[in-house]
């Protein structure tokens, strides 16, 4: 082991406890601020600690490791080449572009598409059951979703029967049948599409669950000053439900960051449809890339924490207006 392994691998242990002793040290302060007897606190802390432990072992130092294997090659040795590659080659550039776009089409398709619904079923009869029938792709999982999708998008030769719902559709109407999931950029849409189908859904439920809370009163008054429902829907009831706009448009980011189910299900990442967490999977796992994956990972983390920090401060400022 050379001295710059070494020194690494002491930083590393070094910065585990840091951030170990930061979050045991939070948990007291924050205890210390709302409860007044110490006695009280103290036997608090100890019934956290097994949970602060496994925290730590379990998701705290693995994040660290993870964070230090970006920055060594194949041989141990401290590096910035992964990064360099992830920013340089055109395959990796590609799965980056991909990402964004989905992150993009994801959240914006999902959250008006769910938002236009519960509007549009809001107190009317049968909502229920109108309800139900988008949310249940979200009952489906990501894998189960993706195989569903496959069928849909099947291609089979000219001349043959076409089982996919989609080439059926266009050898219908006198087309030739076409190879969806290997044409790209389509084929990166049509996943895209698979993931707002799942979406929908929770958009749905959470924004027409805001709706219901707005009061009466504010759509009466607007009513009474001789507006038109798209006044009303955009200056009551989408003010009302802002938080709930927030809060679905981040988790649904969020969500669409990490996707890993349908394109490792339906492509597999490939003809240029790899987003970051299949390309993480792929270098770590497949192509024993261990560098690279774990590079990809800390891109992915950090990608996250600027939406997680939007939200939190959103929500923030909507408790002291309140």
């Amino acid at each position: 082991m050379t001295t710059g392994d070494l020194i690494g691998k002491i930083l590393q242990v070094v910065m585990g406890l840091v951030i170990f002793a930061a979050i045991v040290g939070l948990l007291i302060f924050l205890m210390g601020r709302r409860i007044g007897n110490k006695r009280s606190w103290w036997q608090l802390l100890w019934f956290l600690l097994p949970a602060v432990i496994l925290l730590a072992v379990g998701l705290v130092w693995p994040a660290i490791r993870t964070t230090g294997l970006a920055f060594q090659d194949n041989a141990g040795n401290f590096s910035w080449d992964n990064f360099v590659w992830m920013f340089t080659q055109p395959s990796a550039i590609r799965t980056l572009i991909n990402t964004v776009v989905w992150v993009l089409l994801v959240p914006t398709f999902s959250t008006a598409l769910g938002l236009a619904y519960a509007v549009w079923i809001d107190k009317s009869r049968g909502e229920k059951y109108y309800k139900a029938l988008v949310f249940m792709p979200m009952a489906i999982s990501f894998v189960g979703a993706g195989i569903i999708w496959r069928f849909v998008y099947e291609y089979r030769s000219a001349g043959r029967d076409q089982i996919g719902l989609l080439n059926a559709f266009v050898v219908a109407f006198g087309g030739e049948p076409v190879q969806w999931m290997q044409t790209d950029p389509i084929n990166t849409v049509l996943l895209i599409v698979v993931m707002i189908w799942i979406q929908t859904g929770f958009a749905m439920v959470v924004l027409s669950a805001a709706i219901k809370g707005i009061p009466t009163e504010q759509i009466e008054a607007a009513m009474l000053d001789g507006t038109n429902p798209w006044q009303r829907f955009s200056n009551v009831t989408v003010p009302g439900i802002r938080g709930a706009l927030v809060v679905v448009l981040t988790t649904i980011s969020i969500a669409t960051l990490k996707v890993f189910d349908i394109v490792r299900t339906m492509t597999g990442g490939n003809f240029n449809t790899s987003v970051v967490a299949n390309e993480m999977y792929v270098q770590a796992f497949r192509a024993s890339e261990i560098g690279r994956g774990s590079a990809l990972a800390v891109i992915l983390f950090l990608l996250v924490i600027p939406i997680v920090i939007y939200n939190v401060n959103v929500l923030r400022k909507q408790r002291e207006i309140r």
